[in-house]
Parts: structure tokens; C-alpha cells; sequence
């Protein structure tokens, strides 16, 4: 029986330069909070040791512990891609290590976001290339397929489509459909200035919580009197 790794349609544009800028000012938490909180990935650990995650995605589906799939898809990636793994959060191969990841940085790769295991974690916690995985082992992988490239994933509870955007920081992981950007963008925006003002009457000595009477008195729970 003949092994294959097969793509899927057009490969995802990356993102424009000001989307990316834009991006990279904002923190994960005040995009997932645009995001109804319902949105992002969870269970992976973030091994840099410095510099953020903004690409758009380019997946890969793979038996666990086979990283041919991987080696593929480098080769066809464009710069701004990040190279999205849907492993099944297997641990007992890892699915790339420190000749991956200076590959990937080669191609201009903005970094992994891999349900799987990773090693060589020395040299991911020493650089600022981007890499999310759900753990480590020592063990390497195989290279034997099967593979498909350019499809939907699901990484940490999280469906991840092609051409999806990610953003990654030192508070985790959130996905969301390109034409999302501006929204999020100016929610983002709105959100942290707001979370501004209340941090300023803070330390002006304030310790008003208004929103917190209504709502109790939305659940039927009187409010306590100061």
C-alpha cells in the first residue's frame, strides 16, 4: 500500500503588513474577550522564551509521532505562515526538534503551533521563534506517513481552518477567520482603554464596583451596604 501526504486546495494568503502591526500591540486576553470568550486554544504550552505569535495558518494533519507531513508542507510554506499540527496530543514521538525548527525559521516560518510533543526544548526556551505544543519527549519522530496539508485541524479543543489567524503570547493562544481582524482589532482597542481608565481611578484610590450591584440584582442577590 503506497503512502501519501496530499494537500488541499489554494495555500492561505499571509497577512497584510498593517494587520500585522496591528496584531502585535494586542494581548490575547483582550482579543478573546472580543471574542466572547469562546474562542481559543488550550492544553498547549508555549517553549520561546521570547517574541510573539501573529500568522495566518497552514495545517497539517498527521498520524502521531510522523512528522513527514511537516517536512512537506515547510517546503510550500510562505513567509508569515505558521505551521499549525494537528498531532492528536500523542506524546510518545516528538514531531520536530531543533533542525525543524532552524528549517522553519529559514522559510520564514512565524512560528508552531503543534498538538503533539516537541524536543530540544533548550533551544526554543533560548530564541524568540514561536512554538505552542501540549508537551516533550526525548523521543524522535518517524518520517512514513500519511499526511494531509491545507485542511481543517482540531488543536486543543480548537477547530483550526486554513488561512485562520493566530495570536500568541505568554497568556496562551486565540484563532479566529481573517475577516475578523478589524473588528477585533478596534474591540481590542476599545477594551484595553477602557481597562486603562479603570486601572487610573485604581490608583487614584477608587475601589467602586458599580457593574457588580446590577448585576446581583440580576441573579435575585441583594446587594451588601457599605
Amino acid at each position: 500500500m503506497k503512502v501519501q501526504v496530499t494537500t488541499e486546495g489554494r495555500l492561505p494568503a499571509p497577512l497584510s503588513s498593517a494587520d500585522e502591526q496591528d496584531l502585535r500591540g494586542l494581548v490575547t486576553p483582550l482579543i478573546s474577550d472580543n471574542l466572547d470568550r469562546l474562542s481559543g486554544v488550550t492544553g498547549l504550552n508555549r517553549y520561546n522564551g521570547s517574541g510573539k505569535l501573529v500568522g495566518t495558518a497552514l495545517t497539517v494533519k498527521t498520524r502521531p509521532g510522523d512528522n513527514l507531513g511537516m517536512y512537506q508542507a515547510m517546503t510550500m510554506m510562505r513567509p508569515g505562515h505558521v505551521l499549525v499540527v494537528d498531532g492528536a496530543g500523542d506524546l510518545n514521538n516528538a514531531l520536530c526538534g531543533d533542525l525543524m525548527r532552524a528549517y522553519a525559521v529559514a522559510r520564514g516560518c512565524a512560528g508552531f503551533v503543534i498538538d503533539g510533543a516537541i524536543r530540544d526544548v533548550a533551544a526554543f526556551a533560548a530564541g524568540d521563534f514561536p512554538c505552542y505544543a501540549r508537551g516533550v519527549v526525548h523521543r524522535g519522530p518517524y518520517k512514513s506517513g500519511p499526511a494531509r496539508i491545507n485542511v481543517p485541524v482540531c488543536i486543543g479543543g480548537q477547530v483550526v481552518n486554513p488561512g485562520d489567524v493566530l495570536v500568541g503570547d505568554e497568556d496562551g493562544l486565540v484563532v479566529f477567520a481573517p475577516d475578523q481582524i478589524r473588528r477585533l482589532v478596534e474591540g481590542a482597542r476599545a477594551k484595553l482603554r477602557q481597562e486603562q481608565a479603570i486601572m487610573a481611578e485604581i490608583e487614584a484610590g477608587a475601589a467602586r464596583q458599580d457593574w457588580l450591584h446590577g448585576a446581583l440584582e440580576d441573579l435575585g442577590v441583594a446587594p451588601h451596604a457599605a
